[in-house]
């Protein structure tokens, strides 16, 4: 501020005072003295600066996110020799109390940073491998305020795998479970009554459920999100269908703005709309998460708009049927372990159960904003209760309606299927260890729910009753 300028507001402020000492002249007196200090203050004072910076490793890419105070203007280029990727945020600069990550699984060797045109923040990511990069800002959200995200995509080419067809089928072939975690890395979910978050509870649900699976005759589980990392919504259903999946679990841990809210649901796809407010307002909330995502899905585009809409509803009246039937059933189990929020699958316009052609179910294992509910489902012992209770009802559901071509259908076929997923036949070369081992239970506990003594010898074909 030159010194006129700064001689004209003292000169106001001093007439001001003299001239009028009444309430007014006061009030606008030091109206007057706050504007004038608001200008001598240095413009880097309201500049936007980047408070934190976190590095999300996923199996495909980096997402590196930017925490700013405000909105922000960037642009971003390459260069090469050496290769580097070059961020330019207008208006902004870095605290010194800003730390740098861990990159030793990225592919960036080094951040640094630096001022351009004596008001811009320049931020060099020097690069060890060739990538690709998006970058785009976020509003805040509950969690968060305003965020700089760049996504960094790894430079090798991608392979997809192919849609599985019925015509490929072998006769033996596993039933594919894809089990998604939700949330993860950016995104962590509900906050826990004291403390955690949900991304964490989920996955290990979602790894509990699938190392169940891996364990069972005929399945395969495929987990959607094996680390802590964002996967969009869309791109969720997208790899269950690259993966060949028959069905499709979403796994979540709720909080609803009323903490005395309490009990685990299932839901399933509506095509008309939510079948209550909670459900309504769980739907609304878990779709926002997603900021960017494609379409995906069944190929419509070589049919007319009426063959089109007829075989896309066909797809989703038989696939809605299924979820709701496989939904009903794992409900039924949870409900053997754990209080429910409604004793009948609800249906809400979920993201990501919108796939035509696979069976698709989200589980709301419990909210996790409820002080009781919240501590249980942060402990061990009850996160793998409630895998076990998902793949009982996962299995009686796919032992009742097993796909034409499977594993699991043959041995049905051929009475070799257990149809009750509580009791376990003993195969050839088993022993009670193994088999506690399988199923996560101790060796007492088995031995007492089938009042086997130290003497008692077990034999092939022999029943076992599997205990909770």
């Amino acid at each position: 501020m030159s010194s006129g300028i700064r001689k004209f507001f003292i000169r106001k402020i001093d007439n001001t005072a003299k001239t009028d000492t009444s309430m007014i002249g006061v009030i606008i007196s030091r109206y007057i003295v706050l504007f004038a200090a608001l200008l001598f203050l240095p413009l880097e004072l309201f500049a936007a600066q980047v408070n934190d910076i976190r590095v999300w490793r996923s199996p495909d890419k980096t997402r590196l996110v930017f925490d700013v105070s405000g909105e922000v203007a960037h642009s971003q280029f390459f260069l090469d020799n050496p290769r580097r990727l070059v961020l330019d945020i207008r208006g902004a600069r870095k605290p010194v109390t800003v730390g740098t990550p861990s990159l030793s699984t990225t592919p960036i060797s080094k951040i640094r940073y630096g001022v351009r045109n004596k008001k811009d923040l320049r931020i060099v990511l020097d690069l060890k491998n060739k990538v690709t990069s998006k970058s785009f800002l976020l509003k805040p959200n509950a969690t968060y305020g305003y965020r700089l995200v760049v996504d960094l995509f790894d430079g090798q080419a991608k392979t997809t795998a192919p849609v599985r067809q019925p015509s490929q089928l072998s006769s033996r072939r596993d039933i594919v479970v894809a089990i998604d975690a939700g949330h993860g890395g950016e995104d962590p979910g509900a906050l826990a009554y004291g403390g955690g978050h949900e991304k964490a509870v989920t996955l290990n649900i979602a790894k509990d459920l699938a190392a169940l699976l891996k364990k069972e005759p005929g399945f395969k589980p495929v987990l959607v999100r094996t680390g802590d990392y964002y996967i969009p919504l869309r791109e969720r259903s997208s790899v269950a269908r690259k993966s060949g999946a028959d069905l499709f679990i979403s796994i979540h841990a709720d909080a609803f703005t009323d903490r005395r809210a309490n009990g685990a649901s299932v839901f399933a796809l509506s095509r008309g709309g939510a079948t209550s407010e909670t459900a309504r307002w769980l739907a609304q909330r878990e779709n926002l998460t997603d900021q960017i995502g494609g379409e995906g899905g069944i190929s419509l585009s070589d049919k007319d708009d009426i063959l089109a809409g007829v075989l896309l509803d066909l797809s989703m009246t038989s696939t809605l049927s299924s979820s709701l039937e496989v939904g009903d059933m794992v409900l039924k189990n949870i409900g053997t372990i754990n209080r429910l929020h409604k004793k009948q699958v609800e249906q809400a316009a979920f993201v990501v159960l919108k796939s035509p052609d696979i069976p698709s179910i989200l589980v709301e294992t419990g909210f996790i904003s409820n002080p009781k509910e919240g501590r249980k489902l942060k402990t061990r012992g009850h996160q793998r209760s409630l895998a076990r209770q998902i793949y009982k009802g996962v299995k009686s559901y796919f032992v009742k309606k097993p796909p034409p071509g499977t594993l699991l259908a043959k041995l049905k076929a051929d009475g070799k299927v257990n149809t009750r997923p509580d009791q376990y036949v003993i195969q050839a070369g088993d022993t009670l260890s193994e088999i506690a081992s399988r199923f996560d239970i101790s060796l007492s506990s088995l031995k007492t729910a089938n009042q086997i003594s130290r003497s008692d010898r077990i034999r092939t074909g022999q029943v076992l009753v599997i205990p909770n």
